[in-house]
């Protein structure tokens, strides 16, 4: 046993050796905060990425960037790297060099991490360099959007500094002058970064043109323009600026400030100034449909021409499946090499900002018409993605390989001004406005008087919750806040297409609503996928044909009112003129087409012997080449099921589940009742034939452009020929307009 005194002389001693150790490592130069003993690496991920916050894990050591090998890799060891990457978590990795085979040394093999490592250098490995691996086994990762709030960027290679990719907590556009405070969104002012949990302005010494196009790009602008220099150089000298320590050294074609190199240290003098500089100034220009009001009687003005890219499938607005215009059809583009940088020229070209996500395998539906794009590879300064190089031959692209975007958009502050309130999670409930009432902001409710599935449509988009799958005209059983019971918005109509609930036509300070709020206020669920219904027009062409049915044999189809109202006058011996065709129905949405009543209300028709899951489920209609309608038809979803696929899912036998699953199609054959228009009483010439699916809107989908199909139709009294069948929006508006009938034969919502 010690003796007593002897404790503080062993504590002495031991206080010796660590001030030894650290004098050992302190000529290494280690950054405070950096785990001491330990190899200095500086991370940073590359490669061919869909998203920023993703990408090829890269190491920098001894000065040379190298790669990290997947062997034993794990979720614990990708936490440690976007970790020390500033990220808040993982979300996932990838083995096999999915981003692309890296160059150089592969410094780490067989890493082991428990996930609470500060640094993947303190995480088991073979050893830095020490590898059997080939760059065909580059690991990379995918991080969350999130940042580490507090996050201070820890530099450990002051000679190599320009090799490195910028890593801070958050960015921002801060408005300086008092007339862009108010303006929404905020396209000008000081462009600040968030380090240490402290936000600090960039010194614009060496600030150039592509760097200002990358912030804009992140914030949803499409480019950026000059501005007033001298009012900010006045600002600057009355309020003394707080500059961050390094310069931003972009290319100009980032998706994202993350992927900037960063610059050289700024010689701040007492932190307040920057070589004669100023702070970074930003004006961005907003794309059309973001620019002030001022300009929408300039832009009703003058006709936009036929753009030569569109998105289609999304949920919100500068999201979807991405279609090109060629020959005057609309068509797709193949996933091979689909990158963040072509779908940035995609989302600049749209008015948008640059690309959040590059998406590929139909992750946002599948397209209909041909694939007219394949391997895209574009420089990021292209105004146009037809522009960029591209394989022609698209060999082997099915509509499984659409491509889709994601793109950054400007912050309008929709969101904050509608609220679901009383539900049992946060994709449903009662629908609550923000409205400004004797000069003060009150939360209320919407009158549900034809409150439907368009109105919610754009509710779920504005709040950022998807597509909807239900429109309510009741909420009794969602208890809000008493407060806000009373109606604010009434008569509210939209077209489905809206940003904002308040874009729609509504009453405005004259409400009406006999219901009154409360119990009877409109509600909405919501849902991040939905289904999208298009019919084939090519097996309509194939397989229309005339036939002259006895009276006798239809007696079941006029119980159902599937016959002109002439045919009650009919005798049982004479034959109505039926055209009949095959319709193919495919869903090419993200979720399941589901008859909105559930199977207890189906209704059931003695006559045929089957339930009705929707009274209506298609318009057959006949057209004059002016639009009027000279004969139709109807047909009731008696039987919603997958006729062909890989795996069926639903049938109508034995009073089974009624539905369409995603990549499936129901085929309604020629040859069953009411499959059909009666003809009976139409005389010989050219036509329009018009086929619309869930007319009513009564499921919600993705894209209703699409449910319309028309064909050009010539009936002799003895044929009948289809011809020219195409989907709504399938061709160019030019092609569209000059296609007879279509100008007076609009489709509308209601």
């Amino acid at each position: 046993m010690l003796a007593p005194w002897s404790l503080p002389y062993c504590f002495t001693i031991l206080l010796g050796l660590l001030k030894l150790c650290r004098a050992q490592y302190e000529q290494l130069g280690y950054p405070h905060g950096y785990p001491q003993g330990y190899p200095e690496i500086q991370l940073r991920l590359a490669g061919d990425k869909r998203k920023h916050n993703e990408g090829r894990v890269e190491v920098f050591y001894d000065g040379e960037w190298g790669t990290v090998c997947d062997d034993d890799f794990s979720i614990h060891s990708a936490q440690v790297v976007c970790r020390e990457l500033g990220y808040l978590e993982a979300v996932s990795w990838s083995p096999s060099s999915k981003y692309g085979k890296g160059e150089g040394r592969i410094w780490f093999d067989n890493v082991q991490c428990t996930g609470k490592e500060k640094t993947l250098a303190l995480c088991m490995s073979n050893g830095i360099g020490v590898s059997d691996c080939k760059h065909t086994e580059d690991v990379g990762v995918v991080c969350s959007d999130k940042r580490i709030p507090g996050f201070k960027f820890i530099n450990t290679m002051a000679n190599n500094v320009e090799s490195l990719n910028i890593q801070v907590e958050d960015v921002r556009i801060r408005a300086i002058l008092s007339s862009y405070r108010k303006r929404v969104p905020v396209t000008e002012g000081y462009v600040e970064v968030k380090d240490g949990g402290k936000w600090k302005q960039i010194c614009d010494a060496e600030w150039t043109k592509h760097n200002s196009r990358v912030i804009c790009g992140m914030f949803g602008f499409p480019g950026e323009r000059k501005y007033n220099a001298r009012v900010y150089k006045m600002f600057a000298r009355r309020r003394k600026p707080n500059y961050w320590d390094y310069s931003v050294n972009c290319t100009g074609n980032e998706a994202h400030l993350s992927s900037c190199k960063l610059g050289h240290a700024v010689a701040a003098k007492a932190n307040s100034t920057c070589g004669g500089g100023t702070p970074v100034v930003v004006s961005c220009v907003p794309g059309r449909a973001f620019s002030p009001t001022p300009m929408t009687g300039f832009r009703k003005a003058f006709r936009q021409e036929q753009p030569l890219v569109r998105l289609r499938g999304g949920a919100i607005i500068g999201e979807g499946r991405v279609e090109v215009l060629k020959n005057g059809e609309w068509g797709t583009i193949c996933d091979d090499n689909w990158s963040l940088l072509s779908a940035t020229v995609v989302c600049r070209e749209l008015g948008f900002g640059s690309a959040k996500e590059a998406l590929s395998g139909g992750r946002l539906g599948q397209g209909m018409g041909p694939v007219h794009m394949n391997e895209v590879k574009c420089s990021g300064f292209e105004k146009s993605v037809t522009e960029c190089f591209f394989n022609k031959e698209s060999l082997g692209c099915s509509h499984e390989e659409d491509a889709a975007v994601t793109c950054n958009v400007p912050a309008m502050g929709f969101q904050e001004r509608l609220r679901l309130s009383g539900g049992r999670n946060p994709y449903e409930g009662r629908v609550e406005a923000l409205v400004e009432r004797n000069g003060s902001l009150v939360w209320g409710t919407v009158c549900s008087d034809g409150w439907g599935t368009m109105e919610a449509m754009v509710v779920c988009r504005q709040l950022g919750l998807g597509f909807a799958s239900n429109a309510f005209q009741e909420t009794w059983y969602w208890p809000g806040e008493v407060s806000a019971d009373p109606v604010v918005m009434s008569g509210v109509r939209c077209s489905g297409t809206e940003m904002s609930l308040s874009h729609c036509l509504h009453h405005g300070a004259h409400l009406t609503c006999p219901k009154g709020g409360g119990r009877n206020a409109a509600g909405v669920s919501c849902s991040e996928t939905a289904p999208d219904l298009v019919l084939s027009p090519q097996v309509v062409e194939q397989t229309t044909y005339m036939e002259d049915r006895p009276m006798f044999m239809l007696q079941c189809a006029y119980e159902e009112n599937c016959l002109s109202t002439t045919s009650s006058k009919t005798p049982a011996n004479s034959y109505r003129r039926l055209l009949r065709f095959s319709s193919q129905i495919h869903n090419n949405g993200q979720s399941d087409f589901r008859p909105k009543a559930g199977r207890h209300s189906w209704v059931w028709h003695d006559c045929h012997r089957h339930y009705h899951s929707m009274e209506v489920f298609t318009h057959y209609d006949l057209l004059s080449l002016n639009g009027t309608k000279v004969a139709e038809g109807h047909k009731a979803s008696f039987c919603l099921e997958d006729t062909d696929c890989i795996e069926k899912r639903y049938e109508c036998a034995n009073f089974g589940e009624q539905g369409i699953t995603v990549g499936c199609w129901d085929t309604y054959r020629h040859d069953i009742d009411c499959q059909w228009i009666d003809i009976t009483d139409i005389k010989p010439g050219d036509y329009i034939f018009q086929v619309f699916i869930n007319p009513n809107y009564e499921v919600p989908e993705s894209d209703y452009s699409n449910n319309l199909m028309k064909c050009r139709c010539r009936y002799d009294g003895h044929r009948i020929w289809m011809y020219s069948c195409h989907n709504g929006g399938s061709l160019s508006t030019e092609t569209e307009e000059s296609f007879p009938g279509l100008l007076n034969n609009q489709v509308t919502h209601r």
